[in-house]
């Protein structure tokens, strides 16, 4: 199980720890630039860290709004080691739920194309044309909420 902790403040420890399962995961696994992992948006979103029963933090998310209705998530992340345990279902219900609780009706995302599958099982549609971010294929996909 998964106790997840939020933030807007990108000096507090739950942003660090964010910010340290990202650049694991999409710079040092999938070799995207630091330059472009971390950008302006920083601190306008809010920031989810799951942290597992020792407090090591695994996954993270953040949740930047659009507008009052439209909530976008980015930098979805669970570390390497602790995917296939349905963390990634708990991270996707914890950041609709925080959607929800600060309005959102619809939530939006840049889906890599390989997980596509995993966003479509837990509700999510498939909406526009195929682009490259950071050198990976996506999809945006949505779900109402």
């Amino acid at each position: 199980m998964l106790r997840f902790e939020r933030t807007t403040d990108i000096e507090s420890p739950i942003y660090r720890d964010a910010l340290e399962i990202r650049l694991t995961v999409f710079v040092n696994e999938q070799n995207v630039s630091p330059a472009i992992e971390v950008d302006e948006k920083e601190s306008s979103c809010i920031h989810v860290v799951g942290y597992d029963h020792n407090h090591n933090p695994i996954a993270t998310a953040r949740l930047f709004p659009l507008d009052k209705e439209n909530y976008k998530v980015q930098r979805v992340a669970v570390l390497l080691s602790e995917r296939g345990k349905q963390l990634g279902n708990l991270l996707m219900n914890e950041m609709e739920t925080i959607a929800r609780e600060n309005g959102a009706k619809r939530i939006i995302l840049g889906a890599q194309n390989q997980a596509l599958p995993f966003y479509e099982k837990i509700g999510y549609t498939v909406f526009g044309d195929e682009y490259e971010e950071a050198g990976i294929l996506h999809h945006d996909v949505e779900k109402i909420i």
